[in-house]
């Protein structure tokens, strides 16, 4: 699998500086959450891209477009637009940007999520029309720029639990690309995170590492929290999944360089390399 690291959990590092380190440090991949201070979507030039994609292959990183930035689309509220609002024409502006970004990097995939629900918002059946009539749209403009789309269940959202994505799934009319938060799992599920790896193999395209507590949406260093890792690796062996694995510390940047390196070695010494 291509191991890699989050650019949010080097907030406080020049894009180019993160970069470097995540591929020192040994990772093959990175996943870029486009952001304020990294890759704002709606300040890069083309210029600009042409520059990332050189810097990613003299680094031979491969990519992930990760869309989860807090204050890109609104400076005073966190995640919002999101898709499940009325007016969503910011965060699907947002999106395909992400899309053309990812084509022009020739990146692995494009992962997004719903968002959480709204103030005052309609009932859960509106608000599932509403997201799995944009995961069609986006599909099929993902489709059109050679783009996969890996959408993500988070804890707190609207499509939080694997039961909550087939829910999606059967609206939109078919399955669609998923990214596996592997803390996500162990924070909402009732089964350990390894028991849907085989499950989701044929639509699984990306894959988030970390480790996290039940019912405690926070991300947390190996070991650090309540996941079983071994019958993890092992479940991804097993169904050979040779894509996108990356760290995702959001909370760590203040300690970025050491956070990298500790998670790295904690892979390694799983013999889970790049």
């Amino acid at each position: 699998m291509q191991l890699g690291y989050n650019t949010s959990g080097f907030a406080f590092h020049r894009l180019d500086d993160a970069l470097d380190i995540i591929a020192e440090t040994g990772y093959s991949c990175v996943a870029l959450t486009l952001d304020v201070h990294h890759f704002d979507p709606f300040r890069a030039t083309p210029a600009d891209v042409r520059d990332l994609r050189a810097k990613l292959r003299a680094l031979k990183l491969s990519c992930v477009i990760e869309t989860g930035a807090r204050f890109l689309l609104d400076a005073k509220n966190k995640h919002r637009p999101t898709l499940l609002d009325a007016d969503s024409a910011r965060r699907v502006e947002f999106l395909h940007r992400a899309i053309d970004i990812c084509a022009e990097l020739e990146g692995e995939c494009v992962s997004y999520w719903s968002g959480a629900r709204p103030e005052n918002s309609p009932p859960d059946r509106e608000l599932y029309r509403r997201l799995s009539g944009h995961v069609d749209a986006l599909e099929t403009y993902a489709r059109q720029r050679g783009v996969r789309l890996a959408f993500e269940p988070e804890p707190g959202f609207l499509i939080e639990t694997m039961r909550d994505f087939d829910s999606l799934c059967d609206l939109v009319g078919h399955p669609i690309g998923l990214t596996l938060d592997i803390g996500h799992l162990q924070c909402v599920e009732s089964e350990p995170p390894h028991a849907f790896i085989a499950k989701y193999a044929s639509t699984l395209i990306n894959v988030q590492l970390d480790d996290m507590k039940y019912h405690e949406h926070k991300h947390l260093m190996f070991g650090e929290g309540e996941v079983d890792f071994p019958p993890v690796f092992a479940a991804l062996n097993a169904i050979a999944y040779a894509g996108p694995a990356c760290v995702e510390l959001s909370d760590a940047s203040r300690a970025a360089v050491e956070s990298a390196r500790r998670a790295y070695e904690f892979l390694a010494g799983h013999r889970i390399r790049s």
